[in-house]
């Protein structure tokens, strides 16, 4: 489950018509792709990450998955062993596309391992990330956060709706044209398009009568990079064909996602007690404090993995703690200078507390889906650092 105030739930599950008819099956690959997506849309991932399917065959079927950080040669060894079939990461196998594939290179050998063993590699970095529910939300929930917002608000894709209007005897060409793979449309609806007068001006001069034709209406959904070729390939048809369109773009919704959150906690505390609190809620050995350590506390900002990136962000959020992971020298001076606080977690610990809430999560739509595999939080992960102390 997902704990503490202001988590945030993921929405209901996608419907699988294919798996609701009581009978217990073996999903795909694909069809638990479908599933991920509709827990952290792929859509969500910064423009820079490669999320998705790593490697495996999407069609191959599915009895066991495990969830974990790291597709590691450890972690990926240990699944072949136990015979898992979707290993699903957080931090990707493949970051950039590969120039050559050498079984003896750290990658090489781990690609080597999943193909030899059928092992399909999924990640959900940071879609994941940004959804709301995700790995901020549940961190702020550990931590106490209520009142969430996302410290950097995520970016939209940019859709548009398109609407055509065309003589039915084109319907066959226009959906060949229209509805291909890479383009994302709906369905047409049929119905009657008038020829209304306009300024006064009647469409037959001669009866003064509207004329009607028999049309038929096209809505479609276009992505921003779909909508040059949609849009090349109607105009080359109106030349020689009745055809119009409108379009018009789509404002999705805002869902609190985005990376990193700002939250309130319930009580102010100093900075040093905050530490502390954290420190024994999410069972860390030790952690880096910046800042005056009797600072007062109210407002925080956190990110999840990474956050020096987001140093400007935090300074204007108006939080007085940023609680992060990797966080350098020139970052604590800053924020020091600011009379504000720094809490580093570390990364690992930071993102680690997905495994079993995604694992949760995965098993509670398998059921109620009639999906038959078995889901397990991989337990063999360490942080990568050792402490002396």
């Amino acid at each position: 489950m997902i704990h503490g105030k202001g988590a945030g739930m993921w929405g209901p599950a996608l419907f699988y018509a294919g798996f609701a008819n009581g009978e217990i099956v073996d999903p795909t690959v694909s069809d638990i792709i479908n599933v991920l997506d509709s827990i952290a849309p792929q859509a969500l991932a910064e423009a820079w990450d490669n999320v998705g399917l790593q490697v495996g065959d999407p069609q191959r079927r599915v009895k066991r998955i495990w969830i974990a950080l790291d597709p590691t040669h450890q972690v990926v060894d240990a699944a072949c062993r136990q015979r898992v079939d979707l290993l699903i990461t957080h931090h990707p196998l493949i970051f950039k596309p590969l120039q050559s594939l050498n079984f003896r290179t750290p990658e090489g050998s781990i690609i080597d391992l999943a193909v030899r063993h059928h092992l399909a590699i999924f990640a959900a970095h940071t879609n994941l990330d940004s959804v709301a529910g995700g790995i901020n939300d549940v961190l702020a929930g550990y931590i106490g956060l209520y009142d969430l917002k996302p410290l950097v608000r995520a970016k939209e894709p940019q859709r548009f709706k398109m609407v055509i209007h065309a003589p039915r005897e084109t319907e066959k060409q226009i959906t060949r044209l229209l509805f291909q793979p890479q383009t994302e449309a709906g369905l047409p609806v049929k119905g009657a398009s008038t020829m209304m007068p306009v300024n006064g001006i009647v469409a037959n001069p001669d009866t003064r009568k509207i004329l009607y034709e028999d049309q038929i209406r096209i809505e479609i959904e276009v992505g921003a990079d779909d909508l040059a070729p949609v849009t090349k390939a109607l105009t080359e048809f109106q030349s020689a064909n009745q055809i119009r369109y409108d379009l018009c773009p789509l404002i999705a919704p805002d869902q609190g996602a985005g990376i990193g959150r700002v939250g309130i906690l319930e009580s102010a505390m100093d900075l040093k007690s905050l530490a502390h609190i954290i420190k024994k809620k999410l069972k860390l050995r030790y952690l880096r404090l910046s800042g005056d350590p009797a600072l007062p506390v109210k407002k925080v900002a956190i990110c999840s993995g990474s956050g020096a990136g987001l140093l400007t962000d935090f300074f204007a959020s108006g939080a007085q703690v940023y609680i992060s992971g990797d966080l350098r020298y020139h970052d604590a001076r800053a924020i020091e200078a600011s009379n504000l606080g720094m809490i580093d977690i570390g990364h690992f610990a930071s993102e680690q507390l997905i495994v079993d809430v995604l694992a949760e999560r995965l098993t509670g739509i398998f059921a109620e889906s009639n999906m038959n595999p078995v889901v397990k939080a991989c337990d063999i992960e360490k942080d990568p650092f050792t402490v002396l102390l």
